[in-house]
């Protein structure tokens, strides 16, 4: 399976960087995963919220194509546990899906189209997290997912 987590925005602290490498390479392991980071849109002060999602929507749109399953890293997504989450993951192998697209959205969220076109909505928890660090939150608890699957000693539970 191809996982590939679409952001907008560049995360410039390096221990976020870090801490994103580190379970990268960790993933080598068991799944073909990019990491793809759509710059910042230019001038949004002079956009509306909307404006700036819809803005958002089309650059995140335009890197799926309509065989990908699309999943939504968003607050209003369903919260999983890591053994359910593990649980999820092997269960979309399992129904041959290929290719897994998971997008982090701006500031203000996905717009109407990119909800359209979601296939499911994940929420990693019920705070509030910068985007930077939900790159890193997702990537360890995509390793972990796979530790999981594979009975290896990383999860405790």
């Amino acid at each position: 399976m191809k996982i590939t987590l679409v952001c907008i925005g560049k995360t410039d602290d390096k221990h976020i960087l870090d801490g994103i490498e580190v379970y990268t390479k960790r993933l080598k392991h068991y799944c073909t995963f990019q990491l793809l980071v759509i710059p910042d849109i230019k001038n949004v002060k002079n956009l509306s919220q909307e404006q700036q999602k819809e803005k958002e929507g089309q650059l995140l749109l335009k890197n799926i194509s309509n065989q990908d399953y699309v999943i939504l890293l968003d607050e209003r997504g369903k919260e999983l546990s890591s053994m359910e989450f593990s649980g999820f993951l092997e269960k979309q192998m399992v129904n041959g899906v290929s290719n897994l697209v998971l997008f982090v959205g701006g500031p203000y969220g996905f717009s109407e189209e990119v909800y359209s076109r979601a296939n499911y909505k994940l929420s990693l928890s019920r705070m509030t997290f910068s985007h930077q660090m939900i790159r890193m939150f997702f990537v360890e608890q995509l390793y972990r997912a796979f530790t999981i699957m594979r009975g290896e000693p990383y999860h405790h539970e």
